[in-house]
């Protein structure tokens, strides 16, 4: 097979945030699969062909793009932030295992990208010092049992927390359960980073304490991290900055 297949990162927002390596798969690619939205932020290009979908299609998305591969077309599969995390790499890997035995003959590659996590704890400070975890709380593709049961076993174990999809118009009740779940196992002291489209004009950055944090202070734009009980927040000219320390007593 002559076709190639590209899982690309755009990173958080921020052109400049593209790597070269995903701005040269962008550019040399025949076609580009992903959701709408996220096509959006790469520039047309002249006899470039785009396949847009809807959110939840992931699995159809990544099925056309290894379709168009096989068929000897260089593609390249667009996700926000990294694909591999929370994203497209593992839906196109997914359909890769369950499709036809040709597919597992072409040259695929996955491109990281600066996942959303990274971006805001860059512009918040520097949370993820010491050790911490990355859970989803969408509950689109398992249960909300298995999700309390990570974030329990996170605060345990009194790792940083990152939440990705935190919030939407279809699950508006998620975080305030995850904070209630929190502030039960952690008190109320724990600062919590609510970073709404980093890197873009619209990026902000709000810290407050775990008892005072409230679900609507965050929407699907928005990754929040919640600290441990060794995470500081400091107080600078140019704005508080919250860190946690790289030892632990």
């Amino acid at each position: 097979m002559t076709g190639r297949l590209a899982v690309v990162g755009l990173g958080p927002g921020g052109p400049e945030h593209l790597t070269a390596a995903a701005a040269a798969a962008l550019a040399e690619a025949e076609d580009l699969v992903g959701y709408a939205p996220y096509l959006a932020r790469v520039p047309e290009r002249s006899g470039q062909a785009r396949h847009a979908s809807d959110n939840r299609e992931e699995r159809a998305r990544a099925e056309t793009a290894l379709a168009l591969a096989a068929a000897g077309r260089r593609v390249a599969v667009v996700s926000s932030g990294d694909p591999g995390v929370f994203a497209m790499a593992a839906a196109v890997f997914e359909a890769l295992e369950a499709g036809p035995p040709a597919w597992r003959g072409l040259d695929i590659r996955v491109l990281p990208g600066v996942t959303a996590m990274l971006a805001a704890a860059a512009a918040a400070g520097a949370p993820l010092g010491h050790d911490f975890c990355a859970i989803n709380l969408s509950d689109n593709l398992k249960p909300w049992a298995l999700i309390e049961r990570r974030l329990r076993a996170a605060a345990e174990g009194d790792f940083v927390i990152a939440l990705y999809n935190p919030r939407s118009r279809a699950r508006p009740d998620g975080l305030a359960r995850a904070f209630d779940l929190l502030r039960g196992l952690c008190g109320p002291d724990r600062p919590v980073l609510l970073a709404r489209a980093v890197t873009t004009p619209e990026e902000t950055l709000r810290i407050v304490r775990l008892g005072a944090a409230q679900a609507e202070m965050a929407d699907m734009r928005t990754l929040v991290i919640v600290g441990s009980a060794r995470s500081r927040v400091l107080d600078l000219a140019a704005g508080p900055r919250l860190y946690t320390p790289r030892s632990s007593p």
